[in-house]
């Protein structure tokens, strides 16, 4: 939450357009909002609410618009009219920000995103130099790491359980059972098996920040180390596991406000 000295951001809820469905968004602009806005990309199994109180405070701490949204298949969204094609990371920069962007008013922008949310962002800096002003990752994977798929092949066991789906339907609705099985499905296929970053991260013009928890059970120093490489600086984050912002919520909005005060 914003902190004694600030007032709350105002919210909004926005339905995007786009040519496969409607995406729910949602915005939080402090009253004196200026610069470019945050634009955030959920994780595999995120969603606008599961944010939590980050983006509220985000947007207080950087008096910067922050906007989230849940991309199609998740959350509030439409469904996903059928399974992850092998490029969805990139295709999110591809089909999902333009409509946003444009029905949002939103014309630069900061991209950050958490986990698969980070390379969403990192695709989306590459593709849009002009327009992207920083990246923000924060535990994200740069390529298939075997920490990250054997964490992936841990949490299928847990989600065996009905009560984990269940909890996780709270977020997803009816729409839950897809999102775990495009988590796990396409992460574990052996197709997906050589998938990086590293020509996304050829093409990012703007400055980096990549955060990770240095207890991060979905991947090691090595991503952050890739993303931030000739770009920006890679920080670990002590005592912190894969949820950086829920985990150690002052510090991650601490560390963003101060490096976008550098912009």
């Amino acid at each position: 939450m914003p902190t004694q000295n600030q007032a709350p951001a105002t919210e909004a809820e926005w339905w995007i357009r786009t040519a496969e469905g409607a995406l729910f968004a949602k915005s939080w602009t402090p009253d004196a909002a200026g610069a470019a806005p945050i634009i955030l990309f959920h994780d595999s199994l995120g969603s606008v609410d599961l944010w939590r109180s980050f983006p509220q405070r985000l947007a207080a701490e950087t008096n910067r618009r922050v906007i989230a949204y849940d991309r199609l298949g998740f959350g509030r969204s439409d469904a996903h009219p059928g399974r992850l094609a092998l490029d969805f990371v990139a295709a999110e920069a591809r089909d999902g920000i333009p409509p946003l962007c444009d029905q949002l008013g939103v014309s630069e922008f900061i991209a950050c995103g958490h986990s698969v949310g980070g390379g969403m962002a990192v695709e989306t800096a590459a593709r849009f130099p002009e327009r992207c002003r920083a990246l923000v990752t924060i535990a994200a994977q740069a390529f298939v790491e075997e920490r990250t798929l054997a964490g992936i092949r841990d949490a299928k066991g847990d989600f065996q359980d009905p009560a984990n789906v269940a909890r996780l339907a709270r977020y997803h609705g009816d729409k839950a059972r897809w999102v775990l099985d495009a988590w796990t499905e396409t992460w574990l296929s052996p197709a997906f098996a050589d998938w990086t970053l590293d020509r996304a991260l050829a093409a990012v013009r703007c400055p980096v920040l990549a955060l990770h928890g240095d207890r991060d059970e979905y991947g090691s120093s090595a991503h952050p180390e890739r993303i931030a490489a000739g770009r920006g600086a890679a920080r670990l984050l002590p005592d912190t596991g894969h949820v950086p912002h829920r985990e150690q919520e002052t510090l991650v909005v601490d560390a963003i406000r101060n490096f976008l005060n550098g912009v």
